[in-house]
Parts: structure tokens; C-alpha cells; sequence
């Protein structure tokens, strides 16, 4: 298994991009964001993606839910401050979409994750088909 991470990203090149602010309380005794919050802002750029206003990705009675994120940790993030995330589709599948996404704090690439959802059926518990009408929306986002 190599070790060799990929170069890093550039926030302008992921077509949906959001902010968070870092609170205090997302520090650890070293005085940076804890690990656990780095996915905490993760979650933050797919909600802007798949929930933000006017947008419906998931059709009633279904949403997406995680069953992979794989995260490397590139610079610190610190307080007081804010953090820019950077999303985009990188894949979609049947049931499922891959999502690559960055983290940035002041220009620096502080992480990068590769995340995949799958569409979930609320009702029956368990994945169910992209419609075409998400698939669409979905594929604007690659």
C-alpha cells in the first residue's frame, strides 16, 4: 500500500464551496480543531450540496447516508477563524454518489476526503436506485 498522498487541490477547482466558522470548542489541548471536527465541516459542504435551498436531490421518503469516508489530514486548522470546504461529484453510481472534498484555511489545504453516500430508503432500510431526475442534478456537480 503506498503512502504517497496525491498533490493537494486548489479550493477553485471543486464547483460547490462553503464556509464554516471554527469555534473554540472545536480546539484540543494542542490549541488546533480536533481531528473528529475536521468531518464535522466535511458534513457541512455535502449539506450545501445535497440540502441547500432549493435543492432536492434525495426524493421523499429517501436520503443519503454515509457508508465510506476516507480523510488525510494535510495542515492544521486553528482558531479563531473560518474554513473553506470545496465539494464535487466524483462519481455516480446505481444507488451510490463518491464525493471528493477538501478542506482550506486561509488558502492552505488543511485536508482531503473521498466520501461515498448511498441513497436510502427510509421506508424499506435499505439503498435504493438514483432516480434520473438526482442522477441530473448530480452530475452538474462533477
Amino acid at each position: 500500500m503506498s503512502t504517497e498522498k496525491p498533490p493537494l487541490p486548489r479550493l477553485d477547482a471543486f464547483p460547490v464551496r462553503t464556509r464554516d466558522t471554527v469555534r473554540f470548542a472545536d480546539t484540543d489541548k494542542l490549541g488546533h480543531v480536533n481531528n473528529a471536527v475536521f468531518s464535522t465541516f466535511l458534513e457541512t459542504g455535502r449539506a450545501s450540496m445535497l440540502l441547500g435551498p432549493g435543492v432536492e436531490v434525495a426524493p421523499a421518503g429517501t436520503s443519503f447516508v454515509i457508508v465510506r469516508l476516507e480523510l488525510d489530514f494535510r495542515a492544521e486548522l486553528m482558531w479563531p477563524g473560518e474554513v473553506e470546504i470545496g465539494t464535487r461529484i466524483a462519481t455516480v453510481g446505481r444507488s451510490s454518489i463518491g464525493l471528493s472534498q477538501a478542506l482550506f484555511q486561509n488558502g492552505v489545504c488543511a485536508a482531503t476526503a473521498q466520501t461515498v453516500l448511498v441513497l436510502f430508503d427510509t421506508r424499506a432500510r435499505a439503498a435504493t436506485p438514483l432516480p434520473p431526475e438526482s442522477r441530473a442534478l448530480l452530475e452538474r456537480y462533477m
